[in-house]
């Protein structure tokens, strides 16, 4: 589903040239629920951006689902990302205008399509938001918006859903009901899922967990491995 194969991003600091990323080999398996972690500055969201085709790498190849992502021009990086890939930011980034079904349904709209009411309403059951469509997001807790978004990622069927920091603006309890829907939208619609967070209690929920560090992966750990719990302990002490 994705591969990555020596990639590398360098950012101009000055007059110097920084290196954010060293050389990633990084893979996920179709339906897997990937987690990032690492401090600030250790390239898991530059990585994420990557994915998302939202930048382009230094040097290496990003293939996603079989497509050369890497060498794709901006135009084509745009609608690829429109059409095979659901984005989910920490800020919502909800159009304040619009209702939660228009928001739902936007991203049809950006891609020429016809919006289909049985898939909106499909999704606000799946997120729990039956009921809510014509309200809008000032209207909404923060927990509440944040489904909203995750239903917009969702409305085109993507073949990866790439979260960054999904419950970074949430307390603890909204942030367990995002990553209960996250973990349920993987195990009933196997839907393959990318997660950068700095929490490793969000981080716990996913099949595999990849530490970054200094542009690149430190160790991984998958959820049937014995270190796994002790792996998790380690980094929540």
């Amino acid at each position: 589903m994705i591969k990555t194969i020596g990639l590398t991003k360098d950012f101009k600091a000055g007059k110097e040239m920084v290196s954010v990323l060293k050389g990633v080999e990084f893979t996920v398996k179709e339906g897997e629920f990937v987690g990032i972690i690492g401090p600030s500055g250790s390239g898991k969201t530059t990585l994420l951006h990557l994915l998302a085709g939202l930048d382009t790498p230094t040097e290496g190849s990003i293939q996603l689902n079989g497509d050369e992502l890497s060498s794709q021009s901006e135009k084509q990086r745009t609608i690829f990302r429109r059409q095979k890939i659901g984005l989910v930011f920490q800020n919502y980034q909800l159009l304040p205008t619009l209702t939660v079904f228009e928001n739902i349904a936007f991203p049809l709209h950006a891609d020429g399509k016809k919006t289909s009411t049985k898939d909106v309403n499909e999704l606000l059951e799946a997120v729990d938001l039956k009921g809510y469509e014509k309200r809008f997001p000032n209207e909404l807790s923060g927990g509440q918006q944040q489904r909203v978004a995750i239903a917009r990622a969702l409305i085109h069927k993507p073949a990866i859903l790439l979260a960054d920091e999904p419950t970074g603006n949430l307390d603890r309890e909204r942030s367990s009901e995002i990553l209960d829907l996250l973990a349920k939208l993987h195990q009933e619609r196997n839907q393959t899922i990318v997660m950068v967070t700095h929490d490793m209690f969000a981080a716990g929920y996913s099949d595999r967990i990849v530490l970054f560090k200094d542009g690149v992966i430190e160790a991984e750990v998958q959820r049937e491995d014995e270190e796994y719990a002790f792996f998790l302990s380690r980094f929540m002490a």
